[in-house]
């Protein structure tokens, strides 16, 4: 089984969490099969344990580019600002200092900017970091997330990892561009869903203590095998470790031509 990559979003082995075990043998639905065979492939964790603020702040950098850029724009702001209250120190941070210090993560004016004005909502309301992390770890799911929310800037991918991999909660599978996709071309949801649709659709499907796992391997699933533009599928069924168990909804094998789920409707 492959280590889980240091670049995730989960923040690597050091990123929390508990080993869990999968059996695609017993899944009670596809969905439920496709995220077990992955468990074969990478890494079986259920998550959580990561401070809530900074697991805000490290989604907030992923928004628009890659962990390989994000990761060391993450670095680079703790090494800065990182110490006893993370919430207090950004909410106190001269905007150009920290758009320069998180430059490699792209969109870093912008993601400046949002992430101090996060810092201050999030002080006037909870004083501190400490607090802010017993409120997402210990409060209803659904009044994190809708809290989190009402945050500019946090959509619901953004607090859905916080829920994750902060709040260690089970039943949350954000969903990204990686798994938007596969969720759509293998048929585990509609063609034409949209992210919200996709989570709703693989949160009822997925056991709860699995759907962290499944965000994570299907990322890295999606990296190395169902790419946008080129899916292993297209060099012949071999090729896909997954193949059994997907519609390829929009890939034409025969002209190996691959379009949006959503335009084959």
């Amino acid at each position: 089984m492959a280590d889980e990559p240091a670049e995730n979003i989960s923040g690597g082995a050091s990123g929390g969490g508990r080993p869990a075990v999968f059996e695609p043998a017993t899944a009670e639905t596809r969905a439920e099969r496709v995220v077990d065979q992955l468990g074969s492939r990478y890494w079986q964790k259920a998550y959580g344990g990561r401070a809530a603020f900074e697991c805000l702040v490290r989604t907030i950098l992923s928004q628009n580019t890659s962990d390989k850029a994000s990761q060391p724009a993450h670095d680079a702001l703790m090494e800065r600002y990182g110490g006893s209250d993370l919430v207090a120190t950004l909410a106190e941070a001269e905007q150009s200092m920290l758009a320069e210090t998180i430059s490699g993560a792209g969109l870093y004016n912008q993601k400046s900017e949002v992430i101090i004005a996060a810092a201050t909502e999030i002080r006037a309301e909870f004083d501190d970091s400490e607090a802010f992390d017993e409120f997402v770890k210990t409060e209803s799911p659904e009044t994190v997330r809708g809290r989190l929310l009402e945050i500019h800037g946090v959509g619901p991918k953004t607090a859905d990892c916080v829920l994750l991999f902060a709040g260690g909660r089970g039943g949350v599978f954000p969903v990204d561009t990686h798994v938007h996709r596969i969720a759509r071309r293998m048929g585990l949801a509609d063609p034409e869903a949209d992210h919200e649709a996709v989570r709703e659709a693989l949160e009822a499907a997925v056991p709860p203590e699995k759907c962290g796992f499944g965000h994570t391997a299907m990322i890295q699933f999606g990296r190395e095998y169902c790419t946008a533009r080129k899916p292993a599928c297209l060099d012949g069924p071999e090729a896909c470790p997954l193949y059994g168990d997907c519609d390829r909804v929009g890939v034409d094998e025969i002209t190996e031509t691959v379009a949006d789920p959503a335009d084959t409707v």
